[in-house]
């Protein structure tokens, strides 16, 4: 058999991609003892699989290598799910300490005084209440000019008024069934009498 179509098939199996055929025939070329040198590696692997089809049936060795990648499989996962939780554990146990440390390290502070004579605090206090309100003042001086701006903003909602209800009957009508035009007059008249 060719190096080449021997490559093939040991790429074919290997993938889990050959054909009960193309497996025998490799079976057969590690067996028959004419085996190229650089693939002696195979030979064993080849043998042994021969040795052990031989001696036990084929359902046996399927459901054993199934057992094993199952058990193996579990473990893997088992280890892995032990070792995110012990990770886990230890970040919330870290965090769970230095929270307590911040804790307690802020409840040994005590809070200083930052005037030693009353007096003193009570003009420092009145100097800052004087500076917000003054802050306050000003700004509410420029809401004096609202006023003004209400004022000339009247003229263009006087004249917005009429194309904003307009659009509103657009509205209406999308949204409504559409109905004869003596329906909807008698309805204007119902609605106005209403009114």
């Amino acid at each position: 058999m060719e190096a080449s179509k021997i490559k093939e098939l040991l790429h074919n199996y290997f993938n889990g991609e050959s054909t009960v055929e193309e497996e025998k025939a490799l079976e057969t070329y590690f067996q028959s003892g004419n085996v190229a040198e650089e693939f002696q590696e195979y030979s064993e692997l080849f043998n042994g699989i021969s040795e052990l089809s031989n001696s036990i049936g084929d359902s046996k060795i399927e459901e054993d290598v199934m057992d094993f990648i199952l058990e193996n499989e579990h473990h893997e996962k088992t280890r892995y799910r032990w070792l995110w939780q012990t990770v886990t554990g230890i970040a919330a146990s870290v965090i769970i300490v230095l929270g307590g440390f911040l804790f307690f390290q802020q409840q040994q502070k005590s809070f200083d005084d930052t005037f030693k004579d009353p007096n003193e605090a009570y003009a420092y206090a009145q100097q800052t209440i004087q500076f917000v309100s003054g802050k306050y003042n000003k700004g509410l001086a420029e809401l004096s000019n609202f006023d003004k701006i209400n004022k000339a903003f009247k003229p263009i909602k006087k004249g917005i008024t009429p194309i904003n209800n307009f659009y509103n009957s657009i509205e209406k009508m999308e949204q409504g069934p559409i109905l004869p035009l003596e329906e909807v007059t008698d309805e204007k008249r119902k609605s106005s009498d209403s009114i």
